[in-house]
C-alpha cells in the first residue's frame, strides 16, 4: 500500500474535489443532526409548556369549583342553623333545591349526630332511614368539622368524594352533617368541567388523580377508580408537587407530561401527549428540511467541484486555514489580511470574503464567551480569573497600586435570617455602591462569596480614602428594610509593601482579618501603621 502511494500521485484538483464534496456532505449531515436536536428540544419544550398551561388551568378550575361547592354548602348550613325548627321534609326540600339549582353534587344528605340518614336528595338513592355505623361517612360524622374525603366506595356502591359541613343548633348542640356527594363515574359539575376536550386527536389527554394515586377522572371512564401510583408523575403529585417532564407511563409509553397540584382537594391534574406524536412532527420537519435543502446543497456541491478544479490554489489556502481553526490554532493577522484581498475570480472572491466574515463572527463569539467566563453572573463584576489577569499585568508593568480586600460583616446571618435571595440582593447593592465610588481607572472584582477585591491606581493612603468612602456609604445604606450592613476592609500596596503578587494579596487578607478581629466595620492597612503617616485602623463610633 505504501509503495502504491509512492508511485501513484493524487491529482490536486481531484483531491480538492473530494475534499469539497466531503465538506458539503458533512455540512449537510451536521445541519441535519443539529436541526434534529434543536427542533427536538424546541418541540418538547413547547408541548411541555402547553401541557403545563392546560394542567394548571384545569387545576385552577377544579380549585375554584370546590371553593364554590364549599360556599354553597356553608350557605345551606347557615340557613338551616338559623331555621332549626324546620322539619325533615322542609330540609329535604332545601337540599333538593340546592342540588337542582347548582348541579354541583350528585346527591345531598343530612346525617344526624347518631348516624341516621334523616333525608337525602334524590330519594331514589334509597338510603333515607339508614343508620351509618362505620366507614368513611362515620369518620366524617365523628370529626365534627368541614371535610373533603378521599375517593371511596359509598353506601350506594358508587365511587364518590364526600364534601361535608357540620350543622349545630343555636345552643351549640351538634346535629350532624350536611354532605354533598360527587359521583366520579357519573355526570356532575366536576365531570362537566373536566370532560371538555379531555382527549384530542393527536393523542393528548388529561386525567385527575386523588391523594393516593387513584384515577378520579379519565377520558376512558372504565379506568376511573384504578390506582396509578406507579406513574412517577403521580408520585410527585401525591407529594404536592407540580411540574413537567418526559416520563414513561404505567403502560410503558413515553409521554410528555405536565402536572399541577390542587391544594383544596389534594388532587392532581396530569396533561400529557405521547412522545411518538412529537417525534412524528420532528420527522416531518426533517423530511421537509431535506426536501428544501437537498437541491441547493446538490447545486452547491457541483459548483464547489467546478470551482475546486479551476481554483486549486485559493481552496488549498482556505483548507489550510480551516485546518488551523479545527486544531484550535490562532489565525495570524497576515492570514486575515490575505482573506480580505480580492481574487480575480468572482467565485473565489465571494468564498474568501464569506470565510472572512465567518471567522470574524467566530472571533466575536469567542470574545463574548471569554468575557462571560471573566464576569460574575450575579453582580456583573469581573471575577477572580479577571482579577488574576489584571493583577499580573499591573505587577509586570511595574505599576504602583493598592489592593483592597472587602468582606461583608455577619453575612451568614443575613442569609440565615432573610434568605439567600436577600443575600444576593445585598451583594448586588454592595457591588453597585462600590462601582459608584471608584474611578474609571480602578477595578472592582467579586472574589467569592461575600468577599470583594479592588485594584486602585493609587497608594495606600489614597486607597484608605476610597475605602472610607465605601465603608461610610454602605453603613448608611438601608440595604435590608430595617437593617444596615457594615463591611471590613484590608489594604496592601504594591510594590511598597511587597513585590510579590501572592504576598500582596496575603497582606491585604491579613489586614482584613485584623479588621475583623478589631470589631469589624474597620479599615486596616498592612503592614502596621507607620509614624510618618497618620492612618491605620479606623474604628467607627
Amino acid at each position: 500500500m505504501k509503495r502504491l502511494f509512492n508511485t501513484r500521485k493524487v491529482n490536486l484538483a481531484t483531491l480538492l474535489t473530494f475534499l469539497v464534496s466531503a465538506s458539503v456532505i458533512l455540512t449537510l449531515l451536521i445541519l441535519t443532526i443539529s436541526t434534529y436536536h434543536s427542533n427536538k428540544e424546541s418541540l418538547m419544550t413547547t408541548y411541555l409548556s402547553l401541557n403545563y398551561s392546560k394542567a394548571e388551568k384545569m387545576s385552577n378550575s377544579v380549585e375554584s369549583l370546590f371553593g364554590s361547592m364549599r360556599t354553597n354548602l356553608e350557605s345551606t348550613v347557615d340557613f338551616l342553623e338559623e331555621h332549626e325548627e324546620m322539619s325533615d321534609q322542609e330540609i329535604h326540600e332545601q337540599l333538593e333545591l340546592l342540588r337542582k339549582s347548582s348541579s354541583y353534587f350528585n346527591s345531598l344528605s343530612w346525617v344526624d349526630e347518631t348516624g341516621l340518614v334523616r333525608t337525602i336528595s334524590p330519594v331514589s338513592i334509597g338510603l333515607k332511614g339508614t343508620k351509618i355505623t362505620s366507614g368513611v361517612t362515620k369518620d366524617v360524622l365523628d370529626a365534627k368539622k368541614p371535610m373533603l374525603t378521599t375517593p371511596y366506595i359509598g353506601p350506594s356502591n358508587r365511587l364518590l368524594v364526600l364534601m361535608s359541613q357540620p350543622i349545630f343548633s343555636k345552643d351549640g348542640t351538634y346535629r350532624g352533617i350536611i354532605s354533598g356527594s360527587i359521583y366520579l363515574q357519573e355526570q356532575n359539575a366536576l365531570n362537566h368541567i373536566l370532560g371538555n376536550d379531555a382527549a384530542e386527536k393527536n393523542g393528548s389527554y388529561y386525567f385527575v388523580v386523588g391523594p393516593e394515586g387513584t384515577l378520579l377522572f379519565h377520558p376512558e371512564r372504565k379506568l376511573i377508580g384504578e390506582n396509578v401510583y406507579k406513574n412517577p408523575v403521580v408520585q410527585k403529585l401525591t407529594h404536592g408537587k407540580s411540574g413537567m417532564e418526559l416520563v414513561t407511563n404505567t403502560k410503558g409509553i413515553p409521554m410528555l407530561a405536565a402536572y399541577s397540584y390542587v391544594p383544596e382537594a389534594g388532587w392532581g391534574v396530569v396533561q400529557q401527549i405521547p412522545y411518538s406524536y412529537v417525534h412524528s412532527l420532528l420527522v416531518d420537519q426533517l423530511q421537509n428540511l431535506l426536501v428544501n435543502v437537498l437541491l441547493p446543497f446538490l447545486i452547491l456541491l457541483l459548483l464547489s467541484i467546478f470551482i475546486a478544479r479551476k481554483l486549486a490554489k485559493p481552496f488549498i489556502y482556505l483548507a489550510d486555514l480551516a485546518n488551523r481553526l479545527a486544531e484550535g490554532k490562532d489565525v495570524s493577522q497576515s492570514l486575515k489580511n490575505t482573506l480580505r484581498q480580492s481574487h480575480w475570480n468572482r467565485e473565489a472572491d465571494l468564498l474568501t470574503k464569506s470565510f472572512a466574515h465567518a471567522l470574524e463572527l467566530l472571533e466575536k463569539n469567542t470574545e463574548k464567551l471569554t468575557q462571560s467566563a471573566l464576569t460574575d453572573s450575579l453582580t456583573g463584576l469581573p471575577n477572580r480569573r479577571k482579577l488574576e489577569e489584571i493583577l499580573n499585568t499591573w505587577s509586570s508593568d511595574g505599576r504602583h497600586f493598592s489592593l483592597l480586600v472587602l468582606d461583608i460583616d455577619h453575612f451568614k446571618s443575613i442569609n440565615d435570617t432573610y434568605g439567600h435571595q436577600m443575600g444576593d440582593e445585598t451583594l448586588k447593592t454592595l457591588a453597585e455602591t462600590i462601582q459608584a465610588i471608584t474611578r474609571n481607572n480602578d477595578y472592582c472584582f467579586r472574589y467569592g462569596g461575600e468577599e470583594f477585591v479592588l485594584l486602585l491606581d493609587t497608594n495606600a493612603a489614597g486607597a484608605y480614602k476610597v475605602a472610607e468612602k465605601i465603608r461610610q456609604k454602605i453603613e448608611k445604606t438601608m440595604v435590608i428594610p430595617g437593617r444596615t450592613i457594615t463591611v471590613s476592609l484590608g489594604i496592601s500596596e504594591f510594590p511598597k509593601h511587597t513585590n510579590s503578587v501572592q504576598e500582596l494579596f496575603e497582606l491585604a487578607d491579613k489586614a482584613l482579618y485584623e479588621s475583623k478581629l478589631g470589631g469589624r466595620n474597620r479599615i486596616t492597612i498592612s503592614p502596621a501603621p507607620q509614624p510618618e503617616i497618620q492612618y491605620g485602623i479606623y474604628k467607627s463610633n
